[in-house]
């Protein structure tokens, strides 16, 4: 936890949505560390200001560091410098394309204003949610207005605190990025491979595996005869791969999951207690905990154009900026035999896919999607 790395030993961590998972996981790693948390719920969800007003009175020091729950940054370096400076400051990050993100304008080692998505370029300086503030924030916060959005957003809190004569000063962090879209949990993911300099097994590897280049296999794990890995990789507690499986680069598989026969896994993201059956090939992709896909699924993670791959995100398709890319499956779902998902598509939790069906679009969560492409929600 890079909070340990600076020296931090206390936090509050705001949750919402499934925050008995994330008290559950937050609480194992803090005790393993030492680190004193408590938390906060935030329900409704009303936005970055409102959820910072409720953790500020469980606070215990005039001055404290804020960190968005949704980004990645490499190193500890910035929380680091945070520590070590006095007064506001907001972190940011240099972008190609600013235009989703809050934009950070600044003057002489000042911010002067930040704007939350933009309709025209002010700067390619983005917020990077990572913060240092004084506890003067918390009469801003009560009097924080909801944006056009319907959220009470910290930017506007911060850019009322400017208005008012409060310096901010900024910080510029590298190795940053946003994991605001599906896609981002891929790219996140390649990121701390990267590290992975080395060949750790502990698991059982039977007689005519090939395994090169830097690769973790956790204790309990069975590697199968002709099996073929390529690192940087990382085969979880429990997992069984094989026979005859192709792990390519950066392809995670965590506890408890089953790779089959003859199985090819390519720079994704398996979660817990996957079931992949044999003949399937999984490209560029996220298969969520609990799913099940049936024997010749094919997650597609290239366009028949060879043109970059859009999502649907919240209900607009999105430039992914990837040529290659998957699917995205969520929690518990089933395929049948022979299923063939497009990429970019994505595929709700608890829904099953009948056998021989192409998946050409989302499919929302606790739906049937059976021949000739007829939908049907489950209840």
């Amino acid at each position: 936890m890079k909070l340990y790395d600076v020296g931090i030993r206390r936090i509050v961590v705001v949750v919402g949505y499934m925050g008995d998972k994330v008290k559950s996981f937050v609480e194992g790693l803090c005790s393993n560390l030492g680190i004193e948390c408590e938390f906060v719920s935030q329900d409704p969800p009303l936005g970055t200001a409102h959820a910072l007003l409720n953790a500020v009175p469980y606070v215990k020091s005039d001055e404290f560091i804020t960190i968005y729950g949704d980004i990645y940054f490499k190193s500890s370096k910035i929380l680091k410098d945070l520590t070590s400076c006095e007064g506001n400051v907001v972190s940011v990050s240099e972008v190609k394309d600013p235009s989703r993100y809050g934009v950070v304008v600044v003057s002489e080692g000042r911010v002067i204003k930040i704007v939350e998505k933009p309709k025209e370029y002010l700067s390619n300086y983005v917020n990077a949610g990572i913060y240092r503030f004084t506890k003067d924030i918390l009469r801003f916060l009560e009097k924080t207005e909801v944006s056009v959005r319907g959220e009470y957003e910290l930017t506007s809190t911060i850019q009322s605190m400017i208005d008012n004569g409060i310096e901010f000063k900024y910080l510029v962090i590298n190795g940053w990025l946003d994991v605001g879209r599906p896609w981002s949990l891929i790219e996140v993911n390649k990121l701390e491979l990267e590290s992975v300099n080395t060949q750790l097994i502990k698991g059982s590897v039977e007689g005519g595996v090939t395994i090169k280049g830097p690769v973790i296999i956790e204790e309990g794990a069975e590697i199968l005869s002709g099996t073929y890995i390529v690192g940087p990789a990382y085969i979880g507690h429990g997992v069984t791969v094989g026979p005859n499986a192709y792990i390519r680069p950066y392809t995670v598989v965590l506890d408890n999951s089953r790779v089959g026969f003859n199985v090819e896994v390519k720079e994704s993201i398996i979660m817990e207690n996957v079931h992949i059956s044999h003949q399937s090939y999984v490209g560029d992709s996220v298969v969520c905990e609990g799913s099940n896909l049936g024997a010749g699924t094919i997650l597609a993670n290239l366009r028949f154009d060879e043109k970059t791959v859009k999502v649907r995100v919240k209900g607009v398709l999105e430039d992914s900026g990837r040529r290659k890319l998957g699917a995205f499956i969520g929690g518990y779902v089933r395929t049948g035999v022979n299923v063939s998902v497009f990429p970019g598509v994505k595929i709700g939790a608890y829904s099953w896919i009948y056998p021989g069906v192409v998946v050409t679009d989302d499919v929302p969560p606790r739906s049937i999607l059976k021949y000739n492409g007829v939908l049907v929600s489950m209840y």
